[in-house]
């Protein structure tokens, strides 16, 4: 569920002021002495996301204060459906496009919550009142894809397999005319995807490899890949119970494939668009991969399992390899890859590895424009002796914990071609506390900042 937007005011909508906090003074001196009162009373200071309700004569809800770094911020504004009473609301305010559509688009996202489990009704919430100048169709699909995002992320494993991750694919497909093949089970070695059947023949519920294709041909080709660990219990190497405890978001990575494909597909991003997310289950059986087996990839390479709790990386290895198969002018990737990232940059930031500095230069400034945070992390290509195996080309774990993130990329990087253009993003996409707009539970990191880029490159 999102927060819904009306077209037109009535005499019971109530304007939204939103103030910017650095001008909260000389705003102040502006205004009339009962709103000066109200405002030094209540405590109101313009800080980013406060709100004020400012009552009329008759009592009722006149007007509503809101703290705003700036007027183009989007999350200043989330927090306004969860903390306005039911009703009618407008922005009481000269914005240009930029600003309407991050504001709108904050409203939309404010509402988000995931009720599919909830047995009592959702909470109605207000409406926002389009602001002039806003983009609807890009509001509505950002909306849409960070919803999708979450939604998947959000559902429990037992509801959200490699099959129901198939159909979420699927259904995606047909709303937009997208061409989408599913290779699944043991046709998965008969079309040489080994590494995904490897880590997901232990389920009852078989390995997939999902193959989505949308748009012309003569335009530019970008893949996009996501790892969709629908549950990993880690294997043989078992998690403990703490560390499975959140596993269902371990195909966050598949969600956000699928989600930044909706934004592409619904805003007609001229690319020829290829989309692969393997969609397996990391689970325990007497067919599971054990430690020190060795599998031939994809690619020819031969990896050795230093640990099958690092099974993210090998589902990944053999759908990058089909990805640069076909010399794709980029491949950007998303997984939740390893914790490493999380103790390195914390779980705010999407750490990024890149190969390129030309593509690394225009993500991290898409991320500072659309306020979604990512950090450049190194290819330390000394590392790479970490991962030496004896009796294989590569291992799938180095020794030590020592850059575990760095050495989980590097070993992706050896399934891409050094002339593709290549972005890896190592994501929680998991809030574990509430911030406005983005309650606990699954979340979009980096989709908005990698789409910006591509918008950037090829509107």
């Amino acid at each position: 569920m999102t927060a819904s937007f009306r077209a037109k005011a009535d005499s019971r909508t109530v304007p939204v002021t939103p103030v910017e906090t650095v001008v909260f003074d000389a705003w102040l001196k502006k205004e009339p002495k009962d709103i000066q009162s109200w405002v030094k009373s209540s405590g109101f200071r313009a800080k980013p996301g406060q709100v004020s309700l400012v009552s009329g004569a008759g009592g009722e809800l006149s007007r509503v204060l809101l703290g705003v770094e700036n007027h183009d911020g989007m999350w200043d504004y989330a927090g306004l459906p969860t903390n306005l009473p039911e009703g009618s609301y407008r922005i009481d305010a000269r914005m240009g496009a930029a600003g309407a559509t991050a504001a709108a688009t904050g409203w939309a996202l404010g509402g988000y919550s995931f009720d599919a489990y909830k047995s009592g009704k959702s909470v109605k919430l207000p409406t926002l009142v389009w602001p002039a100048r806003a983009d609807k169709a890009r509001v509505n699909a950002m909306a849409n894809a960070i919803a999708l995002v979450r939604d998947l992320i959000n559902t429990p494993a037992e509801d959200m397999g490699p099959s129901e991750l198939s159909a979420a694919a699927r259904k995606l497909g047909k709303q937009f005319r997208a061409d989408v093949k599913v290779i699944a089970g043991d046709a998965l070695l008969k079309q040489n995807f080994p590494t995904i059947h490897a880590v997901g023949r232990a389920s009852d519920d078989p390995p997939r490899l999902i193959d989505l294709r949308w748009g012309k041909k003569s335009d530019p080709k970008v893949s996009i890949v996501g790892k969709g660990v629908c549950f990993d219990t880690g294997g043989l190497d078992l998690k403990p119970a703490a560390g499975m405890l959140r596993m269902k978001k371990d195909m966050g990575g598949g969600a956000h494939a699928l989600g930044l494909a909706s934004l592409i597909m619904a805003l007609k991003l001229p690319v020829r668009l290829r989309m692969l997310v393997p969609a397996v289950e990391n689970n325990v059986a007497g067919n599971a991969i054990r430690p020190l087996d060795v599998i031939r990839t994809r690619k020819g390479i031969t990896v050795e399992i230093g640990n099958t709790d690092a099974e993210g990386r090998l589902v990944m290895c053999d759908a990058l390899a089909a990805a640069d198969s076909e010399n794709p002018d980029m491949i950007v990737d998303f997984a939740t890859l390893t914790g490493a990232a999380r103790v390195a940059v914390g779980i705010e930031l999407a750490a990024m590895f890149c190969n390129d500095d030309r593509l690394a230069a225009d993500l991290e400034k898409a991320a500072a424009t659309v306020q979604d945070p990512i950090w450049r992390l190194p290819l330390w290509q000394p590392y790479r002796k970490l991962l030496e195996s004896q009796v294989a080309d590569i291992n799938n774990v180095s020794e030590g914990g020592f850059g575990g993130a760095i050495t989980a990329a590097l070993y992706l990087q050896e399934f891409v071609g050094e002339n593709t253009p290549w972005a890896h993003f190592d994501i929680m996409a998991w809030n574990t506390s509430p911030r406005p707009g983005r309650p606990v539970g699954g979340e979009a990191q980096s989709l908005r900042a990698v789409f910006e880029m591509l918008e950037k490159r090829y509107r």
